[in-house]
């Protein structure tokens, strides 16, 4: 039997391009009859050519994260993918599967017919730039793009919800639609929390690297010592973040070692991708991960050591460095929670 993976990807999107909803346990998030980006598609179509518009007008909310009214589309849209970045920002470029952080509003071009936006949620979307987990124009046009920028596309339906559409949310398998999407982040495996050091002055605790260049932090336990009965979750870089909620997905870089040996049993450092998990779901599996980054602010690196009850217990993962009863130690920078 293989070992369960603390890296459970949950969908950050909302309705499938086949029109299943998410298993986000978020519920105020999805809307009932919209249609998000995020995708399910079984094969990519070819990369399109991507044009300088033509674009709807923007006509109001003008300001970068404010929503935004669109016009209706003026004649046929373009056959290729129309990228045009309305407001250039000054971050980091977005590139292929980097994970991204945006509000967004989505209409179709022929009617000016909205079918979803995040801004009235107030809920913006956390979501992969990768084939499978969003639509290819996002993957496509989004990339090359700096944190800070506002975007508008026009994705004709080879690259949105193919010829099929999206009857639920009123979409044809002939529409292009049109976005407008308020880039706020972008994260990959080489970010890092880039909190407040927190001195890390109680010997009977492991230590936690506080090096902030994407690599991974080294874990110290203290030799000879017991570890602690009840859950410990102590801020070794604090960050200014929104606090994490239990009802929310977060969005990491972790790593996990075991209390009596010292050994490396998880890590998005060595798999080279990062973590999105729902907490509620993690509840099932490690509690103490899941309580220990609750309450946590979102930009931090936290310590967390989950005692056997708190961890496997006494049925850990066959085949790995977890034995029952063992103590676990996590590093976790917490990048972004939604």
């Amino acid at each position: 039997m293989r070992r369960r993976s603390l890296l459970l990807a949950v969908p950050a999107g909302l309705v499938t391009i086949a029109g299943c909803g998410d298993g986000s346990s978020d519920s105020s998030s999805k809307p009932s009859d919209s249609a998000s980006p995020s995708a399910a598609a079984s094969s990519a179509p070819p990369p399109p050519k991507i044009v300088d518009g033509p674009v709807p007008a923007i006509t109001a909310g003008t300001r970068f994260d404010q929503k935004p009214t669109v016009a209706k589309g003026t004649g046929d849209p373009s056959k290729n993918l129309a990228v045009k970045t309305v407001i250039a920002g000054s971050g980091q470029s977005v590139a292929e599967n980097d994970f991204i952080q945006a509000n967004y509003l989505g209409q179709i071009w022929s009617s000016a017919k909205v079918f979803d936006n995040s801004y009235d949620r107030k809920a913006p979307l956390l979501i992969q730039l990768a084939q499978g987990s969003i639509i290819d124009g996002w993957r496509y046009g989004l990339a090359g793009k700096k944190v800070g920028s506002r975007v508008e596309m026009a994705i004709p339906p080879t690259w949105g919800y193919g010829t099929s559409g999206n009857s639920q949310a009123g979409i044809k398998g002939t529409d292009t639609l049109v976005f407008v999407i308020d880039v706020q982040a972008a994260f990959n495996t080489s970010s890092s929390a880039k909190g407040s050091k927190v001195a890390q002055t109680d010997t009977a605790l492991p230590t936690v690297g506080t090096n902030t260049d994407g690599k991974s932090p080294k874990i110290t336990v203290p030799p000879k010592s017991d570890p602690p009965k009840k859950l410990v979750s102590e801020y070794v870089l604090e960050g200014d973040g929104a606090v994490v909620k239990a009802s929310q997905t977060i969005l990491c870089q972790f790593k996990g070692v075991v209390w009596n040996t010292g050994k490396e049993f998880e890590s998005t450092y060595t798999q080279k991708r990062l973590s999105q998990f729902a907490i509620s779901q993690m509840e099932s599996i490690v509690k103490g991960l899941a309580q220990g980054v609750t309450g946590k602010k979102v930009g931090s690196r936290v310590l967390i050591v989950a005692p056997p009850a708190l961890a496997y217990g006494d049925k850990p993962p066959t085949g790995g460095a977890i034995k029952k009863g063992d103590t676990l130690v996590f590093s976790v920078d917490i990048l972004a929670a939604m």
